[in-house]
């Protein structure tokens, strides 16, 4: 296969070992599009992005109209696209292209630039397509798409709602197709997806690197036998990647062919009911999936066994309720619901072929094979076989050696438990669970910021309401159109200026000046020690530290966590996107011991002066969650003191959660919120639907806003 531009030949689909969850999914996509894409999920390192990048050559090539920057179908243009109308065109074959939206992309790259300065002068639309364009009708990729920036977020949900791009300034608007496979990778350690983005994606699938040590061999004698001589091992596998395109092709030819009977689609309805998910698209992407399914395995009916299979890869994602909820399915549940509400149509699941057997695979590997469950709930490792393999294929014994068991799921080891109440090892009391959490009031940074987009504190934008104009620096951004008149004007006679056109020059333009919200680092410095202990207590703080990362969640904000016990502090968690890494940690958290308040604090020091260097934009909020109790060592409370009013010097803005309970209270925590020139709120005062919750920004020092 020849690669054109003398690029370097793409790693081969048929060459991925394992990871047969994924490579299913990509190839029903590839089927069906109207599948919706998929959302990979796994670990670094586990070929995502490989796996992902090697879908593009094995579909299709699509007709385009000649000449067309927008892709436009010849049977069928887009009678609003900006290079049409398309009368007589010549029609060109093309790959299907598969294009990557960089994390940190601007807008106008995604969607194209409008010449403002010609459009206002000239009264023309200049246009530059963006990446939308370039997508259209073939696969938009974002590699860790859970990091990419809000604004573009809402582009793409607006672009997958409604099958085209708008692109609109000042009322000069263009609109065009943008019609694509949405395809993205992400490291959920790195943090979550938004919500409506995540239900935008048809399928999911959880990767793992495999355990076995022969599957691990064979990844590496792979990939290392591809970079020595990339040409050479893609020749290598030529004969596997036709065989899987005619594949493709086939499936694609049969899918209208196939038959979704009342039995498969009243399974349909009843599993998602089951699972409670949102709305109905989860119901049109499971029929979608199934139907792909039966295509696939070269079936013209959906069985049972499909509908299984696509329950496993299009709910998942959609039963979350906080990110908090760990995706998957109880696959009980889902046999359970399957049988109850089992096919009466003659396509019942009863004469199902055995999903292991010598063929088997995500496919199912014979020519009347459904789409094999995976194994051990939502794994993601390898399987069997290969979903990428027909019967007999070349290098089908190296497979094979390098298969094993399925690694079943691991989880984070919790800590020892001891009977209720009692201390464990080394004086301390074992974790306890947190109460329900609850909605917070919002805690801001005081002044204005020009931070990442996010939704917690003031800042300056590219988006939000508009305050002012300013001359551009740079491209020009969102334009101000009162301002750049109000410039223009007075020399429209010196430029002479002939009927109702506008000269305008580019020292007259004038870009918006937005105020948004944008995301802080919220680093936690919680109390561990014993004077928090008290079963009930800890579990009290524990759910308005659960909540407050909850929230923190929603705003977009970095988390980091401190925890202060015994003799000193621990960075429990540096500095994350990933609130479920937050939330693993405070459940794991055992208390005891003294109560080292400004060990705690001068941790927090030390941790917010290296993040001002890699982020000086992200400005922080410091949380602390204690009674304000400081003992152990020479004068701790001094000590503490201090430490607070280091903090308060470099402008760190803070609020204390005071934690003390009882009839006899020492007011100690609004103490530490003075030296801190903070804000101190009681837990009840949390809450946002408290009364006594009135919005307040938390107090910091103003000589550094």
């Amino acid at each position: 296969m020849t690669t054109a531009h003398n690029t370097t030949p793409q790693y081969p689909f048929t060459a991925v070992v394992g990871m047969d969850d994924l490579r299913l999914a990509l190839l029903l996509n590839a089927v069906s599009p109207a599948v919706g894409g998929v959302l990979v999920r796994g670990e670094k390192g586990t070929a995502k992005s490989t796996a992902v990048r090697a879908l593009a050559s094995l579909m299709p090539p699509v007709d385009v109209v000649g000449g067309c920057r927008f892709a436009c179908a010849p049977a069928a243009p887009d009678p609003g696209c900006p290079d049409g109308p398309h009368q007589a065109a010549a029609v060109e074959e093309r790959p299907t292209r598969m294009v990557e939206l960089p994390v940190g992309a601007s807008e106008d790259r995604l969607v194209g630039a409008l010449d403002i300065e010609r459009a206002l002068s000239e009264g023309v639309k200049a246009f530059e397509p963006g990446l939308l364009a370039d997508a259209h009708r073939g696969i938009l990729y974002v590699d860790e798409v859970n990091l990419l920036h809000d604004h573009l977020v809402d582009l793409l949900l607006d672009a997958a709602a409604m099958g085209a791009s708008y692109v609109e300034r000042e009322g000069v608007s263009v609109r065009h197709a943008a019609r694509f496979l949405l395809v993205g990778t992400m490291n959920p350690e790195e943090g979550e997806l938004r919500p409506q983005l995540l239900d935008r994606f048809g399928l999911t699938v959880e990767v793992a690197a495999s355990r076995e040590p022969d599957e691990r061999v064979a990844v590496v004698r792979r990939r290392l036998a591809y970079d020595a001589d990339p040409a050479g091992f893609t020749a290598g596998w030529a004969a596997e990647e036709d065989a899987l395109r005619a594949r493709i092709t086939a499936a694609r030819e049969l899918l209208p062919r196939v038959t979704l009977g009342d039995g498969a689609l009243r399974q349909i309805a009843a599993t998602c009911a089951a699972f409670e998910v949102d709305g109905m698209r989860a119901d049109i992407v499971m029929a979608r999936t199934a139907t792909a399914l039966a295509a696939w395995a070269g079936r013209s009916d959906v069985l049972e066994e499909d509908v299984r299979q696509a329950a496993l890869l299009a709910l998942p994602h959609r039963r979350r309720r906080n990110p908090f909820d760990a995706p998957g399915l109880d696959e009980d549940k889902l046999d359970r619901t399957l049988e109850e509400f089992g096919a009466d149509d003659g396509a019942d699941g009863d004469d199902d072929p055995e999903p292991d057997g010598p063929d088997g695979g995500p496919d199912g590997g014979g020519p009347d094979g459904g789409g094999q469950p995976p194994q051990d709930g939502q794994d993601g490792g390898p399987q069997e076989s290969s979903a990428a393999q027909s019967p007999e294929l070349p290098h089908q014994q190296e497979r094979e050696s390098a298969e094993g068991p399925d690694r079943p799921q691991e989880q984070p080891a919790a800590p020892e438990q001891s009977p209720e109440g009692a201390p464990a090892a080394g004086g301390e009391k074992a974790a306890v669970g947190a109460t329900e959490p609850f909605k917070t009031r919002r805690l801001d940074v005081p002044g204005l910021g020009e931070g990442a987009d996010g939704r917690r504190s003031r800042a300056r934008t590219a988006h939000g309401r508009t305050t002012g104009a300013r001359r551009p620096h740079g491209a020009l951004g969102k334009l101000h159109l009162a301002a750049t008149v109000q410039a223009a004007a007075p020399h429209q006679r010196a430029r002479g200026r002939h009927g109702r056109g506008l000269v305008v020059r580019r020292d007259d333009l004038r870009e918006a000046v937005r105020e948004g919200r944008e995301g802080n680092l919220v680093l936690f410095v919680v109390d561990a020690s014993g004077s928090m202990a008290a079963r009930k207590r800890m579990s009290a703080v524990k759910g308005a530290v659960l909540s407050l990362l909850l929230d923190a969640y929603q705003r977009r904000d970095k988390i980091g966590m401190i925890t202060f016990r015994g003799t000193g502090a621990e960075l429990a968690l540096p500095p994350t996107s990933s609130v479920e890494a937050g939330a693993a940690r405070l459940e794991q958290l055992p208390t005891g011991g003294r109560t080292p308040l400004s060990e705690g604090l001068l941790k927090a020091h030390e941790v917010l002066r290296v993040e001002r260097m890699r982020d000086a934009s992200r400005r922080p909020l410091l949380v602390v969650v204690t009674d304000g109790r400081a003992t152990g060592g020479p004068e701790p409370v001094a000590r503490a003191a201090r430490a607070a009013r280091l903090l308060a010097g470099e402008g760190t803005a803070s609020v204390v959660v005071d934690c003390e309970a009882g009839p006899v209270r020492l007011g100690l925590a609004g103490e530490l919120a003075r030296d801190l020139q903070g804000t101190a709120v009681t837990l009840d005062e949390l809450r946002a639907d408290s009364v006594s919750a009135l919005v307040r920004t938390v107090q910091g020092n103003r000589k550094a806003a």
